[in-house]
């Protein structure tokens, strides 16, 4: 709901304001715009009218009791004391309730907490004069009753609007403070009724049946008798009496409470009322400062919540952002020689210090530096420059003691975090190989390994840990030498007479709070310290090159047919082991060319030089005239497909698997290619069809379902250029069949590019490109080659042919079919649009 506090701030409603139940928004007629002054001035006449009273020593306003309702009137005054208390510890929580809401919901009603505020002034104040009323004259004035007989008309008045604003909402919709507001108003309307009630039971016992002639000598007689009995020692009961009464007040408990009672007299200021005045005032101040302890922790609270909600978030989320996007841009050379678990664990560590030494530096440093700046100012003003000296000279050492023994400690820290990160890597890369450890039945091994790896990280912890107790043992004496030096000092000139003893407190006081900072500092360096070199492995992360980059003028790849140029191609691993040398070769638009060739000679280089996991060192890589360092990463890939002879899938649904070539496709070209792939109908076979989940690295599919798939995500980028890689390697003879007429006729008039070793499935390629060392030993198509008796690739395929036992013929594929119709609907080149848009799930009811 929209509080009623919240909807008197503007408009014509504004004036409402200053009632003190805040809620006559909509009432014909205001009284409480009356209230104010009508209950001032009343205020105002009764505390004139007493101050009269007292001066002229008279009784006007005031009738004795006689003795018989004298008697009764004690118990009524308890009365009209609790009911009084009620209503102002009501109006206290109106005030808080109205600072609060305003700190919170930051509305504030300023106009409603000042007046309530002065009522509460009023009230509490009328309270004190009721109290020397009747202690002094045994009754109180009429303007006293009248005070809070005018709050409650106020009051009772707002009733009708409360009710109405409360039951017109809906109760889970009311705000929490409207609704302690609610319980503060209902309380004090019945206890002003009740005090009320108690005044018109009061008024009468005021009347004396016999109107006597003396009011003034009788109310001296009262005055002087109530004098008499405050002077009069208290007569001291027999021993026996006091025995009793102290065993009928039921122990310990309430002998004490029967000497508070016996105290309160002298504590309070009963013939002073302006002092009794000030010692309200006091009370006052210390509530309000209790108010203020309180509401500055919520401050806190909500400083603390709009830098870890907003700042530090965002630190972390630009932070892991930007560190993968560079782990993304860095090239397969690095990915190659970094261990995937290790990674991870750095990227945790890292994102996880720098939110801790943000913390720290913002939470921790500046308030710690301010109490120390102020702290050694304030000892060199207040006392002189040697206590001062004393402070810095024991600042100082903590300080270097904390900084070398920290720097002492770096390289335990650091062996630790390089054996958590190892420890990490082995478990990560032991359960990623959890095939391989089954192969060879290396579980024991793996464990051991594992178990090795978290012993030397405890040792290293262990050793850290111990560390920082030698660093915390040196802060402590560093702060009790200090401490102990400043009380000597201290206490000497306590001996002197140049200070007091409540200097020597003070100073002592003050030292054991600056001992706080000191150690939050020396704990803030430490943390810092360790956040570096947690963030030491992360920094480094960024610094490493990305060596494969687009330049500066790097222009979009434009395809005009496909045409892939190798001219006298260079590159190498290793500087001493080329991978390929002075390699050149021609694949025209639209033909279909096959790498083979002994394993170790390059074929697979070729692949990753074409897209760009690496740079060539030496010639050129031009498509369609266009060097692929010339133009961006991004154009480049698009255009090219790519079927790998390990393939990797993605620990998601099959439909994620095949639509993560293209987000963008349909639920219809998505089945159209897994046709194409011959996966359709296996994977319509599955409980949950499409929506079946691979696995990590796919391994819930077979060898060949995982080649199948991303072959049919290959045929839905619908890429310009194709490079197989062994792609059907993991498929049976039929299957086999079935995937290469189709991939004959996805390449039809696209630049494909394969590698095989079984030459049997490339035998219809446009041209055969035979590579060893490096380099193309020959080349020419299939019948070509063979008329080379002597050339390699005559070599190969007789070997193939003896290894099938002559049936080398039967795994010749047959002339590829027409193109199915499962393909229709895509044009080449149309993979280019898939780069750029995100990746998104796409959920399909039918195969759930």
């Amino acid at each position: 709901m929209t509080t009623q506090l919240m909807d008197s701030g503007s408009g014509p409603d504004a004036a409402n304001w200053w009632c003190p139940a805040g809620v006559l928004r909509d009432a014909q007629w205001d009284p409480c715009t009356r209230y104010p002054a009508a209950a001032l001035a009343l205020f105002t006449i009764n505390a004139l009218a007493v101050a009269f009273a007292y001066r002229q020593t008279t009784t006007v306003g005031y009738i004795r009791l006689d003795r018989a309702r004298r008697a009764v009137r004690p118990g009524l005054w308890q009365c009209t004391r609790f009911f009084v208390a009620t209503v102002i510890i009501s109006l206290v929580v109106d005030v808080v309730l109205l600072v609060l809401a305003g700190l919170t919901e930051a509305v504030w009603a300023t106009p409603l907490a000042a007046w309530t505020g002065a009522v509460l002034v009023a009230a509490w104040l009328n309270r004190a004069i009721m109290g020397v009323e009747v202690r002094k004259l045994d009754s109180f004035s009429g303007a006293t009753a009248a005070f809070w007989v005018l709050l409650l008309v106020a009051e009772a008045l707002a009733v009708p609007d409360w009710v109405r604003n409360a039951m017109s909402d809906i109760p889970s919709t009311i705000a929490p403070y409207d609704k302690f507001l609610y319980s503060s108003y209902l309380l004090r309307v019945l206890h002003l009724f009740g005090l009320a009630i108690t005044l018109a039971i009061v008024h009468p016992l005021t009347r004396d049946p016999a109107p006597t002639n003396e009011p003034v000598a009788a109310a001296t007689a009262v005055t002087a008798d109530l004098e008499a009995g405050a002077a009069r020692p208290a007569q001291t009961p027999p021993a026996h009496q006091q025995q009793t009464a102290s065993d009928n007040d039921g122990g310990v408990v309430a002998e004490g409470t029967a000497r508070l009672r016996k105290l309160l007299p002298f504590m309070s200021p009963s013939n002073h009322p302006m002092l009794q005045v000030l010692v309200l005032l006091c009370f006052t101040t210390l509530l309000a400062g209790r108010f203020v302890m309180v509401l500055v922790p919520l401050a806190y609270k909500h400083v603390i919540d709009d830098l870890t909600i907003g700042t530090f978030p965002y630190t972390t989320r630009e932070l892991s952002v930007r560190m993968f996007r560079h782990l993304h841009a860095l090239s397969l050379r690095w990915h190659v020689h970094r261990k995937t678990g290790e990674v991870l664990r750095v990227l945790d560590r890292g994102t996880t210090s720098i939110v801790s030494l943000l913390q720290m530096l913002v939470f921790t440093l500046v308030p710690v530096l301010a109490d120390i700046a102020v702290a050694a100012a304030y000892f060199i003003i207040q006392f002189d420059i040697y206590f001062g000296i004393l402070v810095i000279v024991t600042m100082g050492m903590y300080i270097f003691a904390t900084v070398v023994i920290t720097e002492w400690r770096t390289k335990f820290r650091r062996s630790m975090i390089e054996l958590d990160n190892r420890t990490s890597q082995i478990g990560v890369d032991s359960l990623l190989n959890f095939e391989t450890v089954k192969y060879y039945g290396a579980e024991e091994f793996e464990i051991q390994r594992y178990e090795k790896a978290i012993r030397d990280y405890n040792r290293a912890d262990w050793s850290s840990s111990g560390s920082l107790q030698v660093l915390n043992m040196t802060q402590t004496l560093v702060i009790s030498v200090g401490l102990l030096a400043g009380s000597l000092l201290c206490g000497y000139r306590v001996v002197l007479g140049t200070l007091t003893i409540g200097d020597f407190i003070m100073f002592y006081t003050y030292m054991l709070q600056l001992a706080a900072p000191l150690n939050w500092f020396g704990t803030m360096y430490r943390v810092i310290q360790q956040n570096f070199i947690d963030m030491e492995k992360m920094l480094k992360l960024f610094d490493a090159d990305v060596d494969v980059q687009d330049r500066p003028n790097a222009r979009t790849l434009s395809l005009k047919g496909g045409t892939v140029t190798f001219s006298h191609v260079g590159f190498s691993y290793d500087p001493a082991h080329p991978a390929l040398t002075d390699f050149t070769l021609t694949i025209p638009a639209g033909k279909t060319v096959a790498l083979v060739g002994p394993s170790g000679g390059g074929k697979s280089t070729i692949f990753r030089l074409l897209f760009r996991f690496y740079d060539v060192q030496n010639g050129a890589i031009a498509i369609d005239g266009q060097d692929v360092r010339d133009v961006t990463q991004a154009s480049l890939r698009a255009a090219i497909g790519v079927v790998p002879q390990d393939t990797v899938l993605f620990n998601d649904t099959i439909y994620y698997n095949i639509s993560y070539a293209r987000p963008s496709a349909t639920e219809e070209e998505v089945y159209r290619a897994a046709q194409a792939a011959q996966i359709h109908d296996k994977v319509l076979s599955f409980p949950k069809g499409y929506q079946t989940v691979v696995g990590e690295r796919g391994m819930r599919l077979s060898g060949g379902e995982k080649q199948r798939v991303a072959i049919a995500r290959t045929i839905l980028k619908n890429p310009q250029i194709l490079l197989l890689d062994e792609y059907s390697s993991a498929l049976d003879t039929n299957t086999e069949r079935h995937i290469q007429a189709a991939m004959t006729a996805v390449a039809r008039d696209r630049t494909t590019l394969i590698i095989a070793h079984r030459l049997s499935t490339i035998v219809h390629a446009d041209m055969i490109a035979v590579v060893k060392d490096g380099q193309v030993v020959e080349q020419g198509t299939h019948d070509e080659l063979l008329a080379n008796e002597n050339g390699l690739y005559s070599e190969l395929w007789s070997k193939q042919i003896q290894s099938n036992g002559g049936a080398g013929d039967e795994a010749v594929v047959p002339d590829p079919a027409p193109v199915p119709a499962a393909l229709a609907g895509g044009s080449a080149g149309a993979g280019a649009a898939a780069a750029g848009p995100s990746r998104e799930r796409h959920g399909h009811g039918r195969f759930r």
